[in-house]
């Protein structure tokens, strides 16, 4: 059995807030924000409008592009921090959205590394035969944790969905996803966090992070999980032709070029235009690449992330 992608899709709200509009806010100017972020802007959620929202439309996208009906999906995964509700799962929202009444809808939570623990979650459950055809979406609506006051956290997130249909399949491929591998260590779990829960505090919280800790674990890390994904799947990193990184910051992605050797035009950067999206930036900025022709059918390409928790993950798979 081996697990390909027959469609891909995103969703960004039509609200975009630019660096310049943050500085009408906060202690903070488009200067800045670009020069330690490569941010210029992002969007933000409407009055009314959910992550189920997001994701359900990011999730028509996917099918739309795969040539497929909601009918055809029996298995729905959410990578999310910020769930429309403590429950139930946000993908049972979606689920009924999208007029899906069989098969199974649940929720995944690995903050940032989200959509790459879902894809090797997925990859797991299609592979054993549990579904046939799942939508793997990641969906954030982070504007509704952030402390607005904060200039270190509020400047770098935004809010957005990506979705890719994945499909099990039998026959003999080339294509598909050839190895994941994810990670996570809690002892740094204060580094990046939210300090509201309901068992906690009972209520939602805002979001707290030590940057300049997070930085230096982050290329760290990214870097190696990358290199044992490769490793694990029998494929030299220098044969990848296209990096899909999570989208937090433009100085991470570059440190992590640099401790690979990687050129700067293989790795996929959209940050400039969403900010840091969580669980939905790798389907984002693989949706432009695919969309945009950079990505083509054959090509090998690796997706990472980082996250709170510490989570991180990288998944290996040919286009």
């Amino acid at each position: 059995m081996r697990t390909v992608i027959r469609g891909i899709g995103s969703y960004l709200p039509e609200r975009v807030m630019t660096n310049a509009d943050l500085s009408a806010i906060v202690d903070t100017s488009d200067a800045w924000i670009r020069e330690r972020t490569g941010i210029s802007q992002r969007h933000i959620v409407a009055e009314g409008q959910f992550t189920s929202d997001l994701g359900y439309e990011a999730a028509k996208a996917a099918l739309n592009h795969a040539g497929l009906s909601a009918n055809d999906i029996d298995l729905i995964v959410v990578a999310t921090s910020t769930p429309d509700l403590t429950f139930p799962a946000t993908a049972t929202i979606i689920q009924e959205k999208l007029g899906i009444h069989h098969g199974a809808a649940f929720d995944l939570q690995a903050v940032c590394s989200g959509f790459i623990y879902g894809v090797h979650v997925t990859n797991a459950l299609l592979k054993a035969g549990t579904a046939k055809r799942a939508l793997l979406i990641g969906a954030e609506t982070f504007s509704r944790i952030l402390d607005w006051e904060d200039r270190g956290t509020c400047v770098l997130f935004g809010d957005g969905a990506g979705a890719v249909v994945l499909e099990a399949v039998e026959e003999e491929t080339e294509s598909g996803i050839l190895q994941t591998y994810v990670r996570s260590d809690g002892r740094h779990r204060d580094m990046l966090y939210v300090d509201g829960g309901p068992s906690r505090t009972q209520t939602v919280g805002h979001l707290r992070m030590l940057g300049n800790q997070v930085f230096k674990h982050a290329v760290k890390d990214i870097a190696q999980v990358m290199l044992d994904c490769a490793e694990q799947a029998g494929v030299d990193v220098t044969d990848v032709d296209w990096f899909v990184p999570h989208q937090a910051n433009q100085r991470i992605l570059n440190g992590v070029a640099r401790r690979l050797k990687l050129r700067p035009e293989q790795v996929i950067s959209t940050v400039a235009n969403h900010a840091n999206t969580s669980a939905a930036s790798v389907p984002l900025a693989m949706d432009v690449a695919v969309k945009d022709g950079r990505i083509k059918k054959g090509d090998l390409v690796m997706l990472e992330a980082f996250g709170g928790g510490f989570t991180w993950g990288a998944a290996l798979l040919r286009y």
